[in-house]
């Protein structure tokens, strides 16, 4: 039988309409509940019974998404000692020196030796590190078109946009909203580079997380009684450098970055006389 091994392989089962039929807010949190082992997949009222039989129609408790995550790391860092770094270098463009490969993320550097072992500049949570490690391994080093695209007119977006509205967008929107001063910071300290009034947008800057997988982030402030606006933009080639799940992996761990600065800021600024 089929092992479903993390939240995302069973949401991707799903037909992602958050219908709360199933007592749950999204099909996020009733994928994590599945997972988790506090419900059923025969509890998602729009699963064909086939998809049902052949997962068993539940799932045992796993572990936690968090060690989970830490597991695919460990895995990619084997697979990453296995490969020639320096041939990996030349199909991405990057530094290779002293048995060491070296990619920017964010203007940082990003390093791995030929034993898998890693150091950053930047801080490392698995979000990051895992996207990392796949375009390292599976980037086909294609050239930017300069066609910017939402996530879901990539060929594998229409199934992760909402979800990415709802994990990358939407708090990142939340963040641009309460310090927007901070949010512009935040870019220019990661590299960013403002351009002028991209799709009209009050911010427009564009962010390399990785070399070859850039984005477009614009920001439209509040007026007139209506809210805020953000979207992010890919380059219309960024699934031949990196695959759509690292995509949405690696806009989540952006956000987590720039949450953390965030929050940090907000506590400094109430701390002060």
């Amino acid at each position: 039988m089929p092992q479903l091994n993390n939240p995302i392989e069973i949401l991707k089962l799903l037909n992602k309409s958050n219908c709360r039929e199933c007592n749950e807010p999204t099909c996020l949190a009733f994928a994590a509940a599945v997972f988790n082992g506090n419900k059923q997949l025969a509890e998602c009222p729009h699963l064909e019974s086939d998809v049902i039989e052949r997962f068993g129609g539940k799932t045992k408790k796993r572990k936690s998404i968090e060690q989970d995550m830490k597991d695919i790391v460990e895995q990619l860092k084997i697979k990453v000692s296995k490969i020639d770094l320096l041939s990996a270098a030349q199909r991405l463009g990057s530094e290779f020196s002293d048995d060491k490969l070296t990619i920017k993320i964010c203007g940082k550097n990003f390093i791995v030796d030929s034993k898998g072992e890693l150091s950053s500049e930047i801080h490392m949570n698995p979000w990051v590190t895992i996207p990392a490690l796949s375009y390292i391994l599976n980037c086909k080093g294609m050239p930017l078109s300069g066609k910017w695209v939402p996530l879901r007119e990539l060929e594998g977006g229409q199934d992760w946009h909402r979800l990415f509205g709802q994990r990358c967008e939407r708090p990142l929107k939340k963040v641009a909203d309460s310090y927007t001063d901070l949010f512009n910071d935040m870019l220019h300290i990661f590299k960013g580079r403002q351009v002028k009034n991209h799709y009209q947008s009050d911010i427009s800057l564009i962010l390399h997380p990785l070399p070859l997988v850039p984005v477009l982030i614009c920001y439209w402030r509040p007026e007139d009684g209506l809210e805020s606006t953000l979207n992010i933009f890919f380059d219309s080639t960024a699934e031949d450098n990196l695959n759509i799940d690292s995509i949405y992996a690696l806009g989540t761990g952006l956000v987590m970055m720039f949450e953390k600065i965030a929050l940090t800021h907000g506590e400094t600024k109430k701390g002060r006389p």
